[in-house]
């Protein structure tokens, strides 16, 4: 069975309600898609940044008590690290919290779901879908 790690702008595609993105959601089997600790964290600074928002509060809670957290461990980190090189050496850095999430994918063997492909394409091996395009026909 392949695992769904969601990325933090898939999982605010959740967050926000999106009917089809729900529904790939709703149809999956448990444990099939999950998120990172990584992305938890980035949805809880969000959260607290907007103390006001007591809506949103609730439902990003709500989702971070229904979703499968993968926890960052030592193999998530050494993939990091290397990748992290790698890309900082090739000049094509994607950011810190995204060469995060991708090590974390990369090392438990999950595809990223992300509206952000052509920034992760840069991560070589990493597998992507895309959510939220439809299929060009191409």
């Amino acid at each position: 069975m392949t695992l769904y790690m969601l990325d933090t702008n898939a999982a605010s595609e959740a967050i926000r309600g999106n009917p089809a993105f729900d529904a790939r959601l709703q149809a999956m089997a448990p444990g099939q898609w999950c998120i990172s600790a990584v992305t938890c964290s980035e949805l809880r600074f969000g959260i607290a940044r907007r103390p006001e928002a007591v809506r949103l509060h609730r439902i990003v809670q709500e989702f971070l008590r229904i979703s499968p957290i993968l926890p960052w461990d030592a193999q998530a980190a050494t993939k990091h690290g290397d990748l992290r090189a790698h890309l900082k050496a090739s000049g094509t850095p994607i950011g810190d919290f995204d060469e995060m999430i991708a090590a974390h994918a990369l090392a438990v063997g999950a595809v990223v779901v992300t509206d952000n492909t052509r920034h992760f394409a840069r991560v070589p091996g990493l597998v992507l879908d895309n959510w939220l395009r439809a299929p060009t026909g191409h």
